[in-house]
């Protein structure tokens, strides 16, 4: 069983604190120009809670005419100043603009709700305090914004039919899949997130023992662990989402080690009402980044795009172009699809044959990166993170290959492993890696995943079917793919007893492989 990682989370602690130190000094740099347009108020949320909150008018507007309305939601951690820069823009090309500090941190009353009830109830007395108190136009409400605030935007889409357009950027829609894919701790993350909501905000008692059991791996608890997060996932409420008809935009990373672009994905794909997806090079938050300082930004580009058609009814064609938009990891410029099952529609299957016994408990080398560090690296340089193939110690890691590509192979989408385990002990966890390995040896990550399994009986074979994160990948002519499996992980919590061994098999009635999604050529 896995344990607390105390001095993680400690230095994640001093590490986001410098950040946000940092962060919020930058983010108050547009603040100076647009000071004229800019008031700061005090809303009262659900049950009276004070938010705090800043609001942005267009140039000129007198109350003589009404204005489409956009509500901004802040970041986990983040202060209230976050959209000033983009705020700024929307709101020069007309609409109000109202971002407010969530409950729980910062200056904004209450405890951290982890985007609870209260946090919706907060976005809707948002919205009634600006068309109280704004010119906006209750016709015309969208809501945006990155992480958390992507998060409580999608939600209140669901539950506020006020809401006609959303853009959710590095957010989630199934908390579960996030965090704890594969029925695994993602340790890193929930640390980060732990350490941030300690620095800069109030957690609540209900919040602090959700982390405790988390990182406890509290089995006791682990179905109330699930229903909260449930409760807190738009895909929880799809149908009334989609009975809304909201036009949902949603964005993210590759390489985002909070929330997976599988959860978005699978979120995507039912939806039923204008909707858009797009993944690029980057890890959480970091695609959007250089647009919360003002500067040219993709992702707020479309934003404003989505929400100019369809809060404005502007005809700039968004609504022509191929819904799933992507740009691969390794260069080159965006790729359209008409929906996301079209992004590999091509699979290829690399056979996973023979029968290859591994031991637990000890890194071989193989390994996911560093949350936040390695995605970013692979952002700005492609270099995401390697392993030396032939060097991988085989008594604790299983290694297939396969042949030498003539050709260059698009991965894109999502890769599916399907095996056989056989494990010594009733618990245990494995971590697989795809890697794109050169003629020298030196593999470079493309994917990975992690799955963890409780309660099974010792020494009979189990079927484990896994999907590993899903990505934008080219693998270069004259290399091949690797498929590695190990037992342990720095970003994951690891359920191996001591001394326990698993047994991987491919059974000729079920035998097992890696699926490979591709571009079709």
């Amino acid at each position: 069983m896995g344990h607390p990682r105390k001095a993680l989370r400690t230095t994640t602690v001093g590490a986001v604190s410098a950040t946000l130190i940092a962060g919020s000094a930058l983010g108050l740099a547009p603040t100076a120009q647009a000071a004229d347009a800019v008031r700061f108020v005090d809303i009262a949320g659900d049950g009276g809670t004070v938010l705090k909150a800043n609001v942005i008018t267009p140039a000129g507007a007198d109350g003589s005419r009404r204005y489409p309305l956009l509500v901004l939601p802040t970041s986990w951690g983040l202060p209230q100043v976050e959209y000033l820069a983009q705020a700024q823009k929307l709101a020069n090309s007309g609409y109000i603009v109202v971002s407010y500090n969530v409950r729980g941190f910062w200056q904004s009353g209450g405890e951290i709700e982890v985007a609870g009830p209260p946090d919706t109830a907060d976005a809707s007395k948002v919205i009634d305090w600006a068309l109280a108190n704004t010119p906006a136009d209750d016709r015309h409400i969208g809501m945006a914004g990155v992480s958390y605030g992507a998060g409580i935007s999608l939600l209140t889409a669901a539950k506020d039919k006020r809401v006609k357009a959303v853009a959710a950027l590095s957010g989630w829609a199934d908390l579960i899949d996030s965090i704890y894919s594969g029925r695994t701790q993602h340790v890193q993350a929930g640390a980060l997130l732990d350490g941030a909501s300690l620095v800069t905000g109030r957690q609540s008692a209900e919040l602090r023992q959700i982390f405790d059991n988390f990182y406890a791996s509290n089995l006791s608890k682990e179905q109330d662990m699930i229903d909260w997060g449930k409760k807190r996932s738009a895909a929880t409420y799809v149908d009334q989402l989609n009975k809304n008809g909201a036009a949902v935009m949603m964005a993210n990373a590759w390489g985002d080690t909070v929330f997976s672009p599988n959860q978005y994905a699978d979120f995507y794909e039912k939806l039923t009402g204008p909707k858009r997806l797009e993944l690029r090079p980057g890890d959480h938050a970091t695609a959007e980044l250089t647009g919360l300082f003002g500067l040219p930004n993709d992702v707020w580009t479309d934003t404003g795009r989505w929400f100019d058609h369809y809060l404005k009814g502007a005809d700039n064609g968004i609504d022509r172009e191929q819904p799933v938009r992507l740009k691969s990891r390794s260069g080159g410029g965006y790729e359209g699809y008409p929906d996301w099952k079209s992004v590999g529609a091509t699979r290829k299957k690399i056979a996973l044959s023979g029968t290859t016994t591994i031991h637990t408990n000890v890194d071989s080398g193989a390994d996911g990166g560093i949350v936040f560090l390695s995605s970013i690296l692979d952002q700005i340089a492609q270099a995401p993170p390697v392993a030396a193939i032939p060097l991988l110690p085989r008594r604790w890691a299983a290694v297939w290959q396969s042949e030498k590509y003539a050709t260059a192979q698009q991965v894109r989408g999502t890769a599916k492993l399907h095996t056989t385990v056989t494990p010594t002990k009733e618990s245990g966890t494995l971590v697989a890696y795809l890697y794109d390995v050169g003629p020298l040896g030196l593999g470079k990550l493309v994917s990975n995943a992690p799955y963890t399994f409780h309660g099974q009986t010792p020494g009979k074979p189990l079927g484990v079917d896994l999907e590993l994160f899903s990505t934008a990948y080219d693998v270069p002519a004259g290399h091949r793919l690797a498929l590695v499996v190990d037992t342990v992980d720095p970003l994951y919590i690891e359920h191996n007893p001591s001394g326990a061994q698993l047994t991987f098999s491919s059974p000729a009635n079920d035998p097992s492989y890696v699926s490979i999604p591709l571009r079709e050529q």
